[in-house]
């Protein structure tokens, strides 16, 4: 039960379902039971040598004082060029905010924008954070959905239908978590002619996977002339260079978008710190060859684990065109039972899976989309196997 003495926004606020699934399955195996965790979106992957050595370097010449709220000028001056290199996106430093994580790029520009009873449109299957930060900020989430016979990507005619004199703010990612479809430019340049009816909407496009995308290219919606005045683009260090742990993301937005982070940032974090954001700037700044071999090695590992999880009865599987997740529609298994437990929902099924075969994944509900699954292939090929066989002989199991 609530403590009274909390605040209604954290009584009223989700636990990140990820996180929780993770220290489940901890706690699981902390009673020595032999775990496989696909719950997390980590890459198993250590940072690479040289930006770990830009931070060791860092530290040895003493940088380890405040920062800039929005950043140090060098790494805003590297994200500049890595955004006008890589997206075509032009931006001035003064456009750049770096922040804790791109979660908190995420957060300031949600609580930069939204007021009480402003609706965002949420492209679902959506990030779990997303619904609890808009949320957090009075706004009400406007859930706008596409099913695995889609490949999850959401059409022109479905994000008209949702705009209303109320939207304020949308929501996506691409390459998109928990699913891991892409965003082709054919696909935004539908959604552009939709939002051209619609000045006052801005556009916030969550690029934290983009050099995890097996499409051959990465688009980003704020290279289209018609809202590139109104798109704030965020990215990150945590998924492409295997930086989870430095805690650093970014944004480049309009000016206007940007001081208002800064703002928010400055009452709350101040900056990221100093050594992080030197090795960053070099990350940006230097050979991508590291982040190209993991990406070849995420995508073989799709390839099989796709492969495999398509053998499972029951299990509707597509093939996901970027990040490091599958998300199959495991709707079937709904109504039966095993041991006198049934099985009504993606979070019956997923703590079934987690008691029953000891294999952690995350139900599909914390996601938008209750009917499917999320599982993580940031594992080894012997593990995703393993799990594989412990899914086929778990399902097995109910009737």
């Amino acid at each position: 039960m609530s403590d009274p003495r909390l605040s209604r926004r954290v009584n009223e606020m989700e636990e990140s379902a990820t996180i929780k699934m993770t220290q489940m399955a901890r706690d699981l195996a902390s009673k020595g039971h032999n775990v496989i965790s696909l719950s997390i979106g980590e890459p198993d992957f250590d940072t690479p040598s040289h930006i770990k050595q830009a931070a060791i370097e860092a530290l040895e010449k003493g940088d380890t004082k405040y920062t800039p709220v929005p950043g140090t000028m060098p790494l805003r001056k590297a994200i500049v060029e890595k955004f006008k290199r890589d997206n075509g996106l032009e931006f001035t430093e003064g456009q750049i905010v770096v922040s804790n994580g791109a979660k908190q790029s995420i957060a300031n520009v949600v609580l930069s924008l939204i007021d009480e009873g402003d609706e965002v449109i949420l492209f679902a299957p959506y990030w779990v954070s997303y619904k609890e930060i808009v949320k957090l900020a009075g706004g009400i989430p406007v859930e706008v959905k596409a099913d695995i016979s889609q490949d999850f990507i959401i059409n022109a005619s479905q994000l008209k239908e949702a705009l209303s004199d109320k939207t304020r703010l949308i929501i996506f990612s691409s390459p998109c978590n928990p699913t891991g479809s892409v965003y082709t430019k054919e696909d935004l340049s539908a959604l552009v002619e939709v939002l051209k009816d619609f000045p006052k909407v801005v556009i916030l496009s969550d690029e934290i996977y983009e050099y995890i995308n097996f499409t051959g290219k990465h688009d980003s919606i704020g290279t289209f002339q018609a809202v590139k005045d109104r798109t704030v683009t965020v990215n990150g260090f945590s998924k492409g260079f295997a930086m989870t742990g430095w805690r650093l993301g970014y944004m480049g937005a309009p000016k206007w978008i940007a001081d208002a982070c800064n703002k928010i940032q400055g009452q709350i974090t101040s900056g990221a710190a100093a050594f992080n954001q030197a090795a960053a700037a070099v990350a940006l700044s230097t050979s991508l060859e590291p982040t190209q071999e993991m990406k070849k090695a995420f995508e073989r590992r799709r390839d099989m684990f796709v492969g495999l999880l398509s053998t499972i009865p029951g299990f509707k599987v597509n093939t996901p065109t970027g990040a490091f997740y599958v998300f199959p529609d495991i709707s079937e298994y709904f109504g039966k039972s095993y041991e006198g437990q049934e099985i009504r929902n993606a979070d019956d099924f997923a703590m079934f899976i987690l008691e029953v075969a000891h294999v952690a994944v995350v139900s599909g509900s914390a996601f938008g989309a209750d009917e499917c699954i999320r599982l993580s292939y940031a594992a080894s090929d012997e593990q995703l196997k393993e799990a594989v066989k412990r899914l086929r002989d778990a399902v097995a199991k109910l009737s």
